[in-house]
C-alpha cells in the first residue's frame, strides 16, 4: 500500500478546489476559465470575430487534408490531466473520432495536435502558459496563430529539461505561408487580423 505524502494530498485537494470553482463560475463570468500549474487563468474577453474565424478556417483546412476518422474539433469538452492539475480548452483539437466517444474531459494524450488563436486580452496565456502546459500534458504538436501580428509557430518534439518537458522544435511562420502540421500542409492565407 502506498500513502501519498502530505504535499501530494494537498496538491490534489488544491486542484479539486480549483476545479470546483471553475465549474461553478464558468457560466456566470465572461470569457474562459482554465486551470494551469500556477492557478486559475481567466481570459476576460469572450473570443471575437477574428479569433473565431481563424479557428474555424484552420479547422476546415485541416479536415480537408486529414484522413477519414480524424477531426479538427472546435468545441467542448476540455482537456484535463488531474494528475498534473491542468485543465485547458484548446481552440482546435486534432483527435481521432474514436477518442471522442467518452464522457467527461478528453485525455490530452489522445490528442494529435492543438491549435490556439492568441487572445487579444491575454497573449501570454498562449505564448507562455500553454507553451509550458501542452508538452507537460504530452500533446505532441502545438500550433499558435497570432492575429495581433499575423505570425505564428508550430511547436513539436517534446524533450525533458530541468524545468519540465518542453518543445524542442519551433518553426515560426508569417500569415500567407503554407505550414506543416504533423503530416498535413495547410495555407495560412486569408486569416483575419485584429484591428
Amino acid at each position: 500500500m502506498t500513502i501519498a505524502p502530505d504535499h501530494a494530498r494537498n496538491d490534489a485537494l488544491h486542484y479539486r478546489a480549483m476545479r470546483d470553482i471553475v465549474e461553478q463560475m464558468q457560466d456566470s463570468v465572461p470569457g474562459k476559465l482554465e486551470i494551469t500549474k500556477e492557478g486559475i487563468v481567466h481570459d476576460m474577453m469572450a473570443p471575437g470575430g477574428p479569433h473565431e474565424l481563424t479557428a474555424a478556417r484552420v479547422s476546415r483546412r485541416l479536415e480537408k487534408v486529414m484522413p477519414e476518422g480524424l477531426l479538427a474539433h472546435t468545441g467542448t469538452p476540455d482537456v484535463e490531466d488531474a494528475g498534473e492539475g491542468v485543465v485547458r480548452h484548446p481552440d482546435v483539437m486534432v483527435i481521432a473520432e474514436a477518442d471522442m466517444e467518452i464522457d467527461g474531459p478528453f485525455d490530452p494524450r489522445s490528442l494529435i495536435a492543438v491549435v490556439e488563436v492568441v487572445s487579444r486580452s491575454n497573449p501570454d496565456n498562449d505564448w507562455v502558459g500553454k507553451m509550458r502546459d501542452y508538452p507537460l500534458l504530452g500533446i505532441p504538436l502545438y500550433v499558435i496563430f497570432d492575429p495581433r501580428t499575423g505570425t505564428g509557430a508550430v511547436c513539436s518534439d517534446i524533450h525533458a529539461t530541468p524545468s519540465g518537458p518542453r518543445y524542442a522544435t519551433r518553426k515560426d511562420f508569417v500569415y500567407g505561408e503554407d505550414i506543416t502540421i504533423g503530416e498535413w500542409v495547410i495555407s495560412t492565407e486569408q486569416l483575419p487580423r485584429y484591428a
